[in-house]
């Protein structure tokens, strides 16, 4: 079963269920399970996915992300950024981006590498 972490800034958490409801199917059938931060994974959650939700990412939903991460029990991050807005929890989401490379783990920043990663699994 492959473990995926989903995060969103404010601006992307529509984008980022749009997506999710795109490749429903796909998540489905490979049995992929979700884990978020919070306000994240409620989104998912109203729009009918099960999630494992963390903490919200400003109260360190991204580091509790990067720390599941470093321990092997994260397979794909799709971390929809918001690149036209500051954010307070900035060094986490570099922190994650930057273990994320160290990990060799796939890490989606926006909707077309997300395609290409979830059609790939």
């Amino acid at each position: 079963m492959k473990t995926i972490a989903i995060i969103a800034h404010n601006g992307k958490k529509a984008e980022m269920v749009q997506f999710l409801n795109e490749y429903r199917s796909v998540l489905e059938s490979k049995e992929v399970q979700l884990i978020s931060t919070g306000t994240t994974g409620s989104k998912a959650e109203v729009a009918g996915f099960n999630v494992h939700k963390l903490l919200s990412g400003p109260l360190g939903g991204d580091a509790q992300i990067a720390s599941r991460l470093v321990e092997g029990k994260v397979d794909m991050v799709v971390f929809f950024r918001d690149p036209m807005d500051k954010h307070p929890h900035e060094p986490d989401i570099f922190m994650l981006m930057r273990l994320c490379d160290v990990h060799n783990i796939p890490l989606a920043t926006n909707p077309a590498t997300a395609k290409l990663l979830v059609e790939g699994i």
